[in-house]
């Protein structure tokens, strides 16, 4: 299959009209902030028991700016109207996470913090709007701030969304909290709404009920005022108002100190201002939407992306999961990558590698990987090696996945030579030849870890790594010994595939210690294989002969907002299937590790 014929084509996940702003926690996702006004336009959860994200929003054509707001600022001055898209809006993003904007009008003067709390004691399943005034005049005036939006679509999506089937609900529940859900009992989701302070709130009727909450300030000359609205989830109304009320106790101002404190912490740095600009957007991007908090168990949950343009959905693969989300997240927080390892083990070590799961561990889509069974292998001595944290294989859990992966492999081992068969490739096509360079690669990294990781007794039976790589250059080397390349696949009959993977590519096997990268095989065959339209292919050029320039190339690369997607042009634009958190966490992952490892400078 030629290289062309494997484009994505970008009517299948076509990118957002609108350069939305986003930001969340691990609870709750702001996916949809409108750059023009600041309006948010959808708010997005996990929920397990439905194995899926619940989505609220203004209206169903949300994604591309053309349904109400869900919650959009409102402000007036005296009586009028202020016009945020009108006056214009200058945006910048805090930590490379917090979307803030400001706006002026003559001389009264809007900055604007759209937040979801993070860290110690501020892990809650909302989201804070920050609206701060300055009067630049020479008399008082009266302003009138508030939250105004429509409920006008409810759905669940897994990768493709389902509209909620019973009618959508808005009601003031008292104390100037308004509270949207669904009249279907028993609910799944409900959102609660609320001010800092006493506000008056209207609520009207209809196919798409809507809110306002407003309160009015009053600001003398040259003095400045702020004013905050939080939005709570829980998993039914009463839950999210008592949330909702938690989070006006603890006040805005406590929760975004302390959201700071903890956005600071996962910063990571290379020395070179615009590469962390690169690595911190997309690391934070695959820390927050490639990992989530289910809102009905409050446990974690790893999924290929929650931002409803994503064409795979939350779906999640394990090796996606475990070798793209967790070493991203590895960086900025061992603590969590190890409680992350665990997870996916318990939910999806009972089989490894075998396809793609649904959140919760349930087989979405059949289909065996030699590298989603080596994952589990692979993350753990990743793990160790960068943390130094050894008593992770004591976890009961983890020794069981380890066990099960050693079983597999052993299963999947040719009868004569020590390579592997698979049944699908990492770029979710059906094997043509069934011994795949790079997911033999990857099984000599794993059997590797097994051998250090598992019993004295079994490790005996495991495979000797170098072995494996020792078979890669013999069974995978085609052409005159002075020209020689590697093919990405094999029968061991005499039949090769030179058509790369475009995920599981040859490029990665200096990542997986099968050859070094200053190795003549190795650079003959990355400058023989061709460009083509997938980022994952420009990131694991990292480790060929140009690694220079392609660090230089994803540096000014504008990607999708400077986030990672899987096709872009021959500039670094992003063209489809945007949104992808693991991949994000693939891109921030392998920048530093390149940096840091092999010394590499755009």
């Amino acid at each position: 299959m030629s290289p062309a014929a494997r484009t994505l084509n970008p009517a299948d996940a076509p990118l957002p009209t609108v350069p939305w702003q986003l930001t969340g926690n691990h609870w709750l996702a702001l996916p949809c902030i409108h750059p023009h006004d600041g309006a948010i336009h959808a708010v997005s959860l996990l929920h397990r028991g439905a194995r899926a994200a619940v989505e609220f929003a203004g209206g169903p054509g949300f994604e591309q700016g053309t349904a109400p707001a869900l919650a959009r600022p409102v402000i007036r001055v005296e009586g009028e109207a202020v016009e945020l898209a009108r006056a214009g809006i200058a945006w910048e993003r805090a930590l490379h996470w917090l979307p803030t904007f400001t706006s002026s009008v003559g001389d009264f003067v809007v900055r604007g913090t759209v937040f979801a709390p993070f860290g110690q004691d501020a892990d809650i399943a909302g989201a804070v709007y920050t609206l701060a005034f300055e009067n630049r005049g020479k008399r008082p005036i009266a302003v009138t701030v508030g939250l105004e939006g429509t409920l006008g679509h409810r759905q669940l999506r897994v990768r493709t969304p389902r509209a909620a089937e019973d009618a959508h609900r808005v009601r003031e529940a008292g104390q100037g909290v308004v509270l949207l859900d669904g009249v279907a009992v028993p609910g799944i989701c409900a959102l609660a709404i609320a001010a800092d302070g006493d506000a008056a709130v209207s609520v009207r009727d209809g196919a798409a009920p809507g809110y306002e909450i407003t309160r009015t300030i009053t600001l003398g000359a040259g003095e400045r005022a702020e004013s905050a609205f939080y939005i709570a989830a829980g998993p039914e109304r009463d839950g999210a108002e008592a949330t909702v009320g938690v989070m006006r106790r603890r006040g805005w101002r406590s929760l975004l100190t302390v959201t700071r404190d903890a956005l600071r912490v996962l910063e990571q740095s290379v020395g070179l201002e615009s590469l962390d600009a690169l690595i911190n957007r997309n690391l934070l991007f695959a820390y927050f939407y490639g990992v989530g908090r289910a809102l009905d168990d409050a446990q974690f949950y790893l999924v290929r992306s929650r931002a409803p343009w994503c064409a795979w959905g939350v779906t999640v693969r394990d090796w996606e999961a475990l070798a793209w989300t967790v070493p991203a997240v590895q960086l900025a927080d061992p603590p969590l990558a190890r409680e992350l390892i665990l997870r996916a083990c318990e939910l999806h070590g009972y089989s490894p590698g075998q396809g793609v799961h649904y959140l919760d561990g349930t087989l979405f889509e059949p289909g065996f990987t030699l590298e989603g069974c080596a994952s589990y292998a692979v993350a753990t001595e990743r793990y160790i090696r960068e943390t130094g944290d050894d008593q992770i294989v004591e976890e009961l859990i983890l020794a069981d996945t380890l066990y099960a992966t050693s079983d597999e492999l052993a299963a999947r081992r040719d009868e004569t030579h020590p390579l592997y068969h698979t049944e699908v490739t990492l770029d979710r096509r059906p094997a043509q030849l069934p011994f795949p360079l790079h997911g033999n690669a990857v099984v000599g990294y794993a059997l590797d870890a097994l051998s250090r990781t598992l019993d004295e007794e079994a490790a005996r039976e495991v495979q000797d790594a170098a072995a494996v790589r020792a078979a890669l250059r013999r069974h995978f080397s085609v052409g005159g010994e002075s020209k020689s390349t590697l093919a990405a696949a094999t029968d061991l009959k005499g039949k090769h595939d030179l058509d790369d993977d475009l995920v599981g590519s040859a490029l990665w096997l200096p990542m997986w210690e099968a050859v070094d990268r200053s190795d003549s095989l190795y650079r003959r065959t990355a400058k023989r294989l061709p460009e083509c339209d997938r980022l994952v292919v420009e990131i694991a050029r990292l480790f060929g002969p140009e690694s220079s320039e392609v660090l230089e190339w994803l540096r000014v690369a504008p990607l999708h907002h400077g986030l990672a997607a899987e096709a872009v042009d021959e500039g670094g634009t992003a063209t489809s299937h945007g949104g992808d958190a693991a991949l994000s966490g693939l891109l921030a992952a392998t920048v530093w590790y390149t940096v840091h490892a092999y010394g590499i400078r755009p």
